[in-house]
């Protein structure tokens, strides 16, 4: 009796530690295997895991050379600079506050696109592209109104129209909300988890915003695509699209971005590509930026919640002054 009870308390062990599922498991740990489910380190190429950071900078505390405006009018909420070469955080200051990013979305919005759509293919208008608020950065779609992504993904990061961000939202995604799922799908593939996307254009909902560093690892994204440092760099846009009957709309803009007008000047040593502002009450004065130093190598940079844009792009270009 005392058998069958010792038996019977080894089975009932067994069940408890083992489980009742019927599973092999595949990579079991062995102390002296470099390959199993808890030892990542390995001498064979082939087999070696390439950590997710592994090509990017990660946070740090926060760097702050030289002295510091935390309030009053020279002020802003975050601000950082990377190395993209060395994947070096040149310059950080609450990297991982979350505030809002107005119009810097649109970098988002744009990765969608690119992603999603050819640069031929067809957006039309419906409704709720048309925007009415007179302080609200626009072209003035109406319902029907068509273009081509191409031409909609110049008007979105070299104009920031907010109509064309949601013509792009609604042909790709059916909704606001539909597309708000693609940018945080893609925003936590890049690695952008402090973040949250309502809507594609970036005007104010309390429940849209990121962080400065998140905003980097999205910039440093959109770079990739060469059709996105195309248009960023692109100081005058000219462009035809169509009404609904079929009539032709002349549209001409300038980029927003001060650097590329000659209203903002950077170090000698720095040249500027691009980037996307954003500016509104809520948020203050924003802007994520790609520039190259003489080597040809590139530096992020971004700054959140400028207490105005003139102290946002002050901010900038002291932090390109520390690129050698």
């Amino acid at each position: 009796m005392k058998c069958i009870n010792s038996l019977l308390v080894i089975a009932l062990t067994c069940i408890f530690l083992c489980g009742c599922a019927e599973r092999e498991v595949r990579m079991p740990f062995q102390i002296d295997s470099s390959e199993t489910a808890f030892s990542f380190e390995t001498s064979n190429e082939n087999s070696t895991v390439e950590p997710f950071a592994s090509d990017l900078a990660v946070p740090v505390p926060d760097l702050m050379p030289g002295e510091e405006v935390s309030q009053g009018e020279d002020s802003y909420g975050s601000a950082v600079l990377i190395d993209c070469a060395n994947k070096n955080m040149m310059y950080s200051r609450n990297a991982l506050a979350t505030l809002y990013p107005a119009s810097m979305t649109k970098v988002l919005t744009a990765i969608v696109a690119v992603k999603n759509a050819s640069p031929d293919q067809v957006f039309t208008a419906d409704e709720s592209c048309v925007f009415t608020e007179g302080d609200v950065q626009k072209i003035g779609l109406r319902s029907g109104d068509s273009m081509t992504m191409d031409q909609a993904l110049h008007m979105l990061l070299i104009y920031s129209a907010n109509d064309v961000a949601q013509l792009i939202a609604v042909n790709l995604g059916g909704s606001t909300e539909g597309f708000a799922e693609m940018m945080n799908k893609e925003a936590c593939a890049i690695g952008a988890t402090n973040s949250n996307f309502i809507n594609p254009h970036g005007l104010q909902d309390e429940n849209h915003y990121t962080t400065a560093y998140d905003m980097y690892l999205i910039f440093n994204e959109a770079v990739k695509y060469d059709e996105i440092v195309q248009v960023i760099s692109t100081v005058n846009y000219s462009t035809v699209y169509k009404h609904a009957d079929g009539s032709e709309v002349n549209f001409t803009c300038d980029n927003t971005n001060r650097f590329l007008k000659g209203l903002a000047r950077a170090p000698e040593n720095v040249n500027v590509i691009g980037g996307k502002t954003g500016t509104t009450l809520a948020a203050g004065g924003c802007l994520v930026m790609l520039s190259k130093d003489s080597g040809g190598n590139n530096y992020i940079s971004c700054v959140m919640r400028g207490k105005s844009i003139d102290v946002t792009y002050g901010k900038t270009a002291a932090m390109l002054s520390l690129v050698k």
